[in-house]
């Protein structure tokens, strides 16, 4: 397992924080993730070997957010 900080914008509010929790966690390969909308930040725990940043970026930005450098 690999933990991942990522930068997320555009969450506003529990619900935001509820759908990136749920499509990260969605994910095949994540094991916890972990949303602050204070810290605008999702801590991921994953497998490496199922998992990356891309889909991470993807799934994110389905959901209407986006992932920041």
């Amino acid at each position: 397992m690999q933990t991942l900080t990522l930068g997320i914008e555009g969450m506003t509010c529990g619900g935001c924080v509820r759908s990136v929790t749920n499509v990260l966690t969605a994910l095949n390969g994540v094991d916890k993730a972990e949303v602050s909308l204070e810290k605008k930040c999702a801590v991921v725990d994953y497998d490496p070997a199922k998992v990356g940043l891309e889909q991470f970026k993807q799934s994110v930005e389905a959901a209407g957010f986006e992932i920041r450098a």
